[in-house]
């Protein structure tokens, strides 16, 4: 199940942030980079408790701003990662309250951060079980994850896991071709650590995709 979960996850683009003042900006970087530092630079070990203590800190701020999708959206990303990061039958309570955060924050603004609400749905039902232990859904996936890419379409994240759907469907060609372009999307500026990290994934990824093609 662990490893259903891993790699779950998006690192949203913070200058998407708009409908935040400034002190919820700085608030909502601090979760980004938080996140960053636990999902690419902790030792695996560490990273069920370091999500949890994540998780209430992001679980205060969608209370607090109820009405600001970002908050909703940072809480499914933090619930996705604290589910992948511990594993097991009991981390799919925690996708499903991700999923419903998600849900959210597309009821109040499908484009903040750009769409990383559907990228990150999208994710969920490509990764999660499906019927009767979970809700995976490879449709609903291709459809979140068009989409995102709609939204932002020349954007590390939505790219690369537009990319692995169309890996685990086969389409190798065309995984091939969107993994390339997301290793050239443009860097966002206060997040290197998470477009570091990404670009490992992206690299692991066409290495599967290429043994396919050879």
């Amino acid at each position: 199940m662990k490893r259903i979960f891993a790699c779950l996850l998006i690192g949203a683009l913070s200058q998407g942030a708009w409908a935040l003042d400034a002190a919820d900006q700085q608030r909502l970087s601090d979760i980004q980079h938080n996140w960053a530092h636990i999902q690419y630079e902790l030792p695996e070990g560490q990273r069920a408790d370091a999500f949890e203590k994540l998780a209430a800190q992001t679980s205060a701020f969608k209370q607090e701003r109820q009405s600001v999708a970002e908050a909703w959206i940072w809480s499914g990303i933090v619930n996705s990662s604290w589910a992948g990061a511990k594993g097991g039958i009991g981390a799919l309570g925690k996708v499903k309250d991700a999923r419903s955060d998600l849900e959210k924050a597309l009821a109040l603004d499908p484009k903040a951060l750009q769409g990383s609400a559907y990228t990150s749905l999208g994710a969920l039902y490509d990764r999660v079980p499906g019927w009767p232990l979970g809700f995976g859904d490879s449709d609903k996936a291709e459809q979140m994850l068009t989409q995102a890419l709609q939204l932002n379409p020349d954007g590390i994240d939505s790219l690369y896991f537009w990319g692995d759907h169309l890996y685990r469907q086969k389409r190798y060609n065309e995984a091939k071709a969107a993994l390339q372009k997301a290793l050239k999307a443009a860097p966002r500026v206060g997040r290197e650590a998470a477009d570091a990290g990404r670009r490992k994934e992206i690299d692991a990824l066409l290495v599967q995709v290429n043994k396919q093609l050879n």
